[in-house]
């Protein structure tokens, strides 16, 4: 089956300095796929390719079977695909409300100030600080003020780079939780992530990066319970399977 992205044999980096050497991928629609891997791998860079800030070096990137390696963000955001940056990119000198309404500036219909509102009903803590300037939320209101963002245009894909950097672990449950949600809206994730425990097991599906190449993929649970993944990710917080120990079974269709 197609998916909604598809990556094949991509090789991107700076100047001539090659960060991805040959990366494999798919996202399927309405399906969160987590990358993990150590810093310097190259999973921002990834992102970065996917939403045109570099243009591959070589190999191809498709979205719904349309090539998308070498357009412009703005044209990639067109057709449907949203970027969540590392830190936070919220504006912190506007207020909530007017956040929300420069996260839709590429929308030409009038219908936005409607749209906002609708949102607004979803997240009533930023409709209780809609007036309030950004700067005063705490991490994980931005995070959420990130993502109500995210409704506003309607996207098929978004790629989120770190979502729980710096979170509390009760925020970090309130992120997913609201991944999820959107998720159930038809909305596909592509997460990468520091936080390789959490994110594995909230995961359809994950990748390993490393040095630029997938070294590991499979179901998120299979990953998570994978003992090379274990010694050099999740230290002695799980045992070690044993060795011959079958992957879990997949969850039921």
């Amino acid at each position: 089956m197609r998916g909604l992205l598809e990556v094949r044999d991509l090789v991107a980096g700076y100047d001539r300095r090659e960060v991805l050497r040959g990366v494999d991928l798919c996202v399927q629609p309405a399906e969160i796929v987590v990358m993990i891997g150590p810093n310097g791998a190259g999973k921002s860079t990834l992102l970065r390719t996917v939403f045109g800030f570099l243009h591959p070096q070589r190999g191809q990137i498709w979205l719904d079977g349309e090539p998308i390696g070498g357009l412009t963000p703005p044209e990639i955001l067109r057709r449907g695909v949203c970027y969540v940056m590392q830190g936070y990119s919220v504006l912190p000198q506007l207020t909530v409300y007017d956040n929300l309404l420069l996260g839709a500036y590429v929308r030409r219909d009038r219908k936005v100030r409607e749209d906002v509102e609708r949102v607004l009903d979803r997240f009533p803590i930023l409709r209780e600080r809609r007036r309030n300037k950004a700067r005063v939320l705490s991490g994980g209101e931005r995070r959420m003020l990130e993502l109500a963002r995210v409704l506003l245009l309607s996207p098929k894909l978004v790629l989120l780079d770190e979502p729980t950097l710096g979170l509390a672990p009760a925020v970090v449950d309130q992120v997913y939780g609201m991944v999820h949600e959107l998720r159930a809206q038809g909305i596909a994730f592509f997460v990468v992530e520091q936080n390789a425990r959490t994110a594995l097991r909230h995961a359809d599906r994950a990748y390993v990066l490393e040095q630029g190449r997938v070294r590991f993929e499979g179901r998120g649970e299979e990953i998570l319970r994978h003992p090379e993944v274990q010694r050099a990710y999740l230290g002695s917080l799980s045992p070690p399977e044993e060795p011959g120990a079958k992957p879990p079974p997949p969850p039921p269709e």
